[in-house]
Parts: C-alpha cells; structure tokens; sequence
C-alpha cells in the first residue's frame, strides 16, 4: 500500500471515529432530555416564581416567560398593557427521579394566593393571574385532582379561583427578566417585601407557606 492510500485509510478511520463519539455524544444529549420534565406555573411576578422554585431539590432551571395569549413574541412592555392576554409564567425543567410533579404542584398552591382574580399581592391586572398550564393530559388530571382536593379541604374561607388550564405556547421573557433576584437581590427584596407576598402568604397558609416539601 503506497504512503498516499495508508493516509487515505487513516483519515477514513479517523472520520468515523470522530462520527461514531458524535453519535454517542448524541444519545447521551437525548437520554439526558429525556429524563428531565418540564412544568409552567403562573405565580404572579415570574421573579418571585423563580425564586421560590428555584429551591427545590430537583428543579434544574427555571425560565421566566409568558403564556395564555394572542399576541406571538410579545415584550414585556406589550403584556405590561394587559391587551395582549398572557400572564406572566415560569418555566421549570426538573428531574422527576428526585421531585414529582405532584408535589412541584403542591408546593405551587402554597406559594400563591389562589383565592383573587387577575392580581397577587400588589400586582394588579390579568398579567399576574395564577393558573396551572399543564403539559399533556398526565400533567392535567394530576393538577385537576390537587385542585380537586384543596377544594374539599377548605384551608381558606374564599374560594379557590386559580384555574388548571393546558399549556399553550410559552415565550421566553426579555434577558434582564431571568434570575432577577440573583442579579438584582437588593431591589428583588425590597420589592417582595413591600408587596406583602410573604405576609399574605403567611396569614393564607400558615406554617405550610412556601414549605418544602409541601404537606
């Protein structure tokens, strides 16, 4: 075999070698998506969502972003107006081998105000309503029968007006948007507190408030 066909061979070799490590560098991408979830909650101001899931063991990311409008790509400025018809939403990626999906929606009822329409706290318009958007019908009868049930056990006199909707399109929120309580911690704590959230929150649940894990 002449130098010039060994080279040839060689790089032949090499190209498939470097294809096979791709594949498999492909299938491990996929496994790995594969075993992770996704969930979207509508808690009111996304900052606060994020922040409260963002420590949960098992939640990977959260994104913040909007969901159950008209209008395709809006601007905060746009949802800001209230014509566009999207409510504020997170976004969560988890690992369902170490938190399922009934409790992330657990511990969701106890970092809302489940009983007020179209506000929580001091935000006020149809951009911070609640609502459960679930992913696929597994997704949708186990949010229904955690309604289901909270609404049997009464923790509250008002009723519960939070509704389990199925997902829509969710879009992503402008950059400055995402893990705005890490960036901005001073202003992020500033705000939550002078929203009452965590009070309110209190006097609704008690010690069950944005306790993990939830009862």
């Amino acid at each position: 075999m002449s130098p010039r066909a060994r080279v040839s061979v060689w790089l032949r070799a090499f190209a498939l070698g470097i294809g096979l490590w791709a594949g498999l560098l492909g299938v491990a991408a996929a496994q790995k998506a594969a075993a992770t979830h996704k969930a979207i909650f509508a808690g009111g101001c996304f900052w606060c969502v994020e922040a409260d899931f963002d420590k949960v063991p098992g939640v990977l990311s959260t994104v913040s972003g909007y969901i159950g409008g008209t209008v395709p790509n809006p601007t905060y400025e746009q949802v800001s107006r209230k014509n566009t018809g999207h409510t504020e939403a997170v976004e969560i990626t988890f690992d369902p081998a170490q938190v399922s999906y009934e409790q992330l929606v657990a511990y969701f009822w106890r970092t809302i105000d489940p009983t007020v329409r179209d506000r929580q706290f001091c935000d006020v318009g149809s951009p911070y309503r609640t609502a459960i958007f679930a992913i696929g019908d597994e997704q949708l009868r186990i949010a229904r029968a955690s309604l289901a049930a909270l609404e049997k056990s009464r923790p509250f006199r008002d009723p519960i007006v939070t509704p389990v909707l199925p997902a829509t399109i969710f879009y992503v929120a402008e950059d400055y948007h995402q893990d705005y309580y890490r960036r901005n911690p001073v202003r992020y704590e500033y705000y939550r507190t002078a929203c009452g959230r965590d009070a309110r929150l209190r006097k609704l649940w008690g010690e069950e408030a944005g306790k993990w894990p939830p009862k």
